[in-house]
């Protein structure tokens, strides 16, 4: 007599439904980590996103940079996302496999313990690695649950009693769409302890006050009243960095240090800082990456203290650089002269840096392109010999001088008839001595009005042309002089390697 076949949940496990059943475990998974951890490192996305950041050649790097700005960014973090569904999708396959050596619809567990394993091996957090596999285990389970029992006939003869297979991929399907759904409702709520650019609840503002809200009120009173033309001090900053998640940093835990080639290693910690007797300072930044008409230009009022401050009692010798490195891994290189105008801030407009600008503290070196800047900052080390910085690796140029640029943002009807442009002028620590601008194509130039200069060495100015436009369409120019008469290159260039240049010019239609 043969012997008698034993019916177990092996013979339920169609490799198309059981992939198909992984991916959706997956899916589900990741809104998981979502759900507790938002846009933030330990989300399972952002370790990815940063490392793809980081290991890409240099030549793919630059063609995100300078070709599809943003979008390079978003086809990263396209691309974390699609890796994490399929780490979490191989997870839940094998916990899947797993399950088949058992009389019982167990593959749940097994999907559940092997997505949070690899969860927590790629963020390091416990609590949103539990939750992706608590997702994942439950869309598993869910849909062997339905493969053993005929569960569906409820819905009606056309889904009741269909293969276990189908039974699977539906109950799957129907399990996966609220963690999906829910997942992304609370991760992309607004939480200020985990957003991006929000600043921890438990920092004060000691150095607030008087001092921050006379400077504020005069950068208001300074900046013209032009419609659609963004304020001396920025409405919203810019934000460039290597990983699509910041850092989060515990000011209570992050200490700075001075190392390298000095007589003595020092640490700081917030409260050393923070005590310190504060600055005030107005600077702008300037993406090396941008366009060159583009947005990434904006100011602040930064409060800190200087860097030397901190960098003078380790003892300096005759060193040639500095390299500055961050909690994000970033670290960038230029020479040792740079610090003498170096600035530590760690408050932004009168409050906490908020986390997207570097809290605890970042580095403010005038006159150079925002990179050098660098944000989430953890070490001061000085170098006996050049090496390269982050970007310089990758073919940028990287340390300053900025180049001197004049943009056109703002073009405004008025009610006499003529036409208002506006735009800002920038030329880092050079400044800006007068914008001019050709309403003909660049054949004949008249200056423009500029605002008032704030105090600072590193500050961009506003500037404002009123003109009557000739019938049709016709060309706008503009350009600027820097602070040491040097009119800016007409010549247009990429932003790679060292920043764009050009003469910025706009369409304009007339009467």
């Amino acid at each position: 007599m043969a012997p008698q076949t034993r019916h177990t949940l092996t013979d339920r496990l169609h490799p198309v439904s059981t992939t198909f059943v992984a991916f959706l475990a997956g899916l589900a998974g990741v809104a998981g980590s979502f759900a507790v951890a938002s846009f933030t490192p330990s989300f399972v996305a952002g370790p990815i996103a940063g490392f793809l950041a980081r290991r890409l050649p240099g030549p793919v790097i630059t063609f995100a940079i300078v070709v599809l700005g943003d979008l390079g960014d978003q086809l990263n973090v396209l691309t974390a996302l699609a890796l994490s569904v399929l780490l979490f999708a191989v997870a839940s396959f094998v916990g899947l496999a797993a399950g088949r050596r058992f009389d019982a619809p167990v593959s749940g567990l097994f999907a559940a313990a092997a997505t949070a394993v690899v969860a927590v091996a790629v963020t390091g957090a416990l609590s949103a690695s539990l939750a992706a596999g608590v997702a994942a285990g439950v869309v598993v389970a869910v849909a062997d649950f339905a493969a053993t029992r005929d569960v569906l006939s409820a819905l009606g003869p056309s889904v009741g009693g269909t293969s276990p297979g189908r039974r699977r991929v539906l109950a799957a399907l129907a399990s996966a769409l609220p963690f999906v759904v829910g997942g992304y409702a609370l991760g992309a709520r607004t939480r200020p302890d985990t957003a991006t650019t929000g600043a921890p609840l438990d920092v004060g503002t000691p150095w607030a006050g008087s001092d921050v809200d006379a400077l504020l009120a005069e950068a208001s009173e300074k900046s013209f009243a032009v419609e659609g033309l963004e304020p001396l001090v920025s409405d919203a900053f810019y934000e460039v960095d290597i990983n699509s998640t910041d850092p989060e940093v515990d000011a209570n835990e992050w200490t700075l240090t001075v190392t390298g080639a000095v007589d003595e290693e020092l640490t700081y910690g917030y409260e050393d800082i923070t005590s310190m007797e504060p600055e005030h300072r107005f600077v702008s930044l300037r993406c090396v990456g941008e366009a060159l008409n583009g947005k990434k230009l904006d100011n602040a009022l930064w409060t800190g203290v200087p860097i030397m401050d901190l960098v003078e009692p380790a003892g300096l010798p005759e060193g040639c650089c500095v390299m500055f490195r961050a909690a994000d891994g970033f670290y960038e290189e230029f020479p040792l002269s740079a610090l003498r105008d170096g600035f530590l801030a760690y408050g932004m407009n009168g409050e906490a840096l908020p986390r997207g600008h570097g809290y605890p503290a970042r580095a403010l070196i005038p006159g150079h392109w925002g990179e050098i800047n660098v944000k989430w900052l953890t070490e001061i080390e000085i170098l006996e010999r050049p090496e390269d910085g982050y970007w310089e690796k990758r073919g940028w140029h990287g340390t300053g001088p900025v180049n001197t640029v004049a943009k056109l943002h703002v073009v405004n009807d008025l009610d006499d008839g003529r036409k208002e442009v506006a735009g800002h002028a920038y030329a880092g620590t050079r400044g800006i001595e007068r914008v001019e601008v050709s309403t003909d194509g660049g054949e004949t130039w008249a200056e423009a009005t500029l605002s008032e200069t704030l105090p600072g060495t590193d500050v961009w100015r506003q500037w404002m042309y009123q003109y009557d436009p000739p019938t049709g369409e016709h060309e706008v120019v503009v350009r600027a002089t820097d602070g040491t008469g040097q009119l800016q290159s007409s010549e247009e260039a990429s932003p790679f390697p060292n920043g764009p240049s050009g003469w910025v010019s706009r369409t304009v239609r007339g009467r």
